[in-house]
């Protein structure tokens, strides 16, 4: 019996999701009374592997080498394979794109239950029960697993890193037999330079409607500047054309789940908190003050953007020099 925790790696190398993951994974192990193993597919450097004996892993499995480009049925195979192997009767996955796309296919291969995007440890071993957000954030759910096998995919962002140094070995595993399933061929590759990616960001600074005007995007992104940040946007901005697709946030847009998130001039529709709402603090500038974003804000300033981020960017910009 084992938890196995299947890690992904970008271009070789481990984000801060990644170690929140195994975190997790270690804590539900602990729950179960027994071990956390963890699973990464491709070309991964032996010293960054293992960084992962950081936060209390058992031991560290190593497969794919050759295989670097993410194909759900080959993946699918492999970690159904180490999960038999380990005798896991919990498997941890990411939230993210990745792990949406091959948990499902990991479900039918283990005959196993999701719990999708759980945001806390599980409420209790027998019977198996995860928290989650529903009805894009606006509830919360308690989910029985009834299955031998639990699958589960954590939020973003939503669990603590937590350190606890093991000696784990790195252990090779053979995916001879799975190479063969590979159908994925990538023909190019565009990479974004010069600019923080949503994802990966710890700030995220988002304007909306209520910054009136495309020529009025300065302030918020002077502010974004200052403090590291990524730009976003909602759904209606990015359609105008004021700021480009890729900034566009929400249910229809990217699913982002930083520290800090600041929405100015930004009603707070359903659908853009359902992308947001996992964020761990919310800061709402709206003239509204019965704007929907102020109930799912833990701070608010009630204010014209146009007179408000001017005064926050002097105070940051103060702040900083000090």
């Amino acid at each position: 019996m084992s938890v196995l925790v299947f890690v992904e790696n970008w271009e070789g190398g481990f984000k801060k999701a990644s170690f929140e993951l195994v975190s997790y994974a270690t804590a539900v192990a602990e729950m179960c009374n027994t071990d956390a193993i963890a699973l990464s597919i491709g070309n991964v450097d032996p010293a960054e592997l293992k960084k992962l004996s950081r936060y209390g892993i058992s031991k560290i499995i190593s497969a794919g080498s050759n295989m670097n480009i993410l194909d759900n049925q080959a993946y699918t195979s492999i970690i159904a394979r180490v999960a038999a192997k380990e005798n896991s009767t919990v498997v941890v996955l990411s939230n993210n794109n990745t792990g949406k796309a091959v948990a499902p296919r990991l479900s039918v291969r283990l005959k196993a239950g999701i719990g999708a995007g759980v945001n806390k440890l599980p409420l209790s071993i027998s019977p198996f029960v995860v928290h989650k957000r529903a009805f894009s954030g606006n509830a919360f759910a308690n989910v029985q697993i009834n299955t031998q096998i639990r699958i589960i995919t954590l939020a973003q962002n939503s669990f603590e890193i937590k350190e606890s140094e093991t000696n784990a070995e790195i252990e090779t595993f053979d995916i001879s037999s799975d190479t063969g399933l590979v159908k994925t061929v990538v023909k190019d590759v565009q990479k974004q330079s010069g600019k923080l990616l949503l994802t990966d960001a710890e700030i995220v600074v988002s304007g909306g409607r209520g910054m009136k005007s495309p020529d009025n995007w300065a302030p918020l992104t002077e502010l974004a500047s200052l403090l590291g940040a990524a730009t976003a946007c909602s759904r209606p901005v990015s359609d105008e054309g004021w700021r480009p697709h890729d900034e566009h946030t929400g249910q229809t847009g990217k699913i982002i789940a930083p520290n800090l998130y600041i929405a100015v001039g930004i009603s707070g529709a359903t659908q853009h908190l359902a992308g947001v709402s996992s964020s761990k603090y919310i800061v709402a500038i709206n003239t509204d003050k019965d704007a929907p974003i102020f109930g799912a804000a833990q701070y608010g300033i009630v204010g014209d953007a146009a007179k408000v981020l001017p005064k926050l960017v002097d105070a940051v910009r103060e702040i900083k020099s000090k």
